[in-house]
């Protein structure tokens, strides 16, 4: 798991992707948080390292407001770094991907985040949930609680309903470029 070892943990350490960053830090700075939103991008783009990038940045005890970066060192970017954070919820759609796994985030919506701040839920490979599934989340994304973000990341956003689709921000991430790499 090399990947994870070396993932980068501030928005200045990624690579490719300024375009998502730049908008992504900007409402960081404006304190503009959006409920929901999409990542989708070819495999190694980095949505899953962006989106747990962007959680530590809203949770952040101590955030870089000039720039939209996590500090890091606080105990809530520590736990997530680790693993460990309870504001964080990571979830593979690809082998939790019914109705009764998604019934089970909506219940989990209505408690608050630990930190007081918000409870972020990451789900990846959502275009692996089915109909009933996207059906359900749906219902969150239409009346999210104010302590909740989602990041749904895809490899195929096709596959997202179209009703699901209109109620994120939704970031289209490319291949990196040989020289970026």
């Amino acid at each position: 798991m090399l990947y994870r070892k070396y993932r980068p943990q501030l928005f200045s350490q990624l690579v490719g992707q300024e375009h998502v960053v730049r908008t992504l830090q900007g409402a960081l700075m404006a304190g503009r948080v959006g409920h929901a939103y999409l990542l989708a991008g070819p495999r190694g783009t980095g949505k899953t390292t962006i989106a747990r990038i962007f959680a530590k940045a809203i949770n952040c005890a101590k955030p870089d407001t000039e720039h939209g970066e996590p500090d890091n060192v606080c105990a809530t970017c520590v736990a997530i770094n680790e693993g460990r954070s309870l504001d964080l919820v990571e979830i593979d759609a690809a082998s939790n991907r019914g109705i009764d796994e998604i019934r089970s985030i909506k219940e989990s919506t209505t408690v608050g985040a630990p930190s007081g701040r918000y409870k972020v839920f990451i789900v990846d490979e959502v275009h692996m949930l089915t109909k009933d599934a996207f059906n359900a989340l749906l219902k969150t994304l239409e009346e999210p609680p104010s302590h909740v973000v989602f990041i749904l990341a895809t490899t195929e956003p096709h596959k997202v309903l179209p009703t699901v689709l209109s109620r994120v921000q939704r970031f289209d991430l490319r291949k990196l470029t040989e020289k970026e790499m």
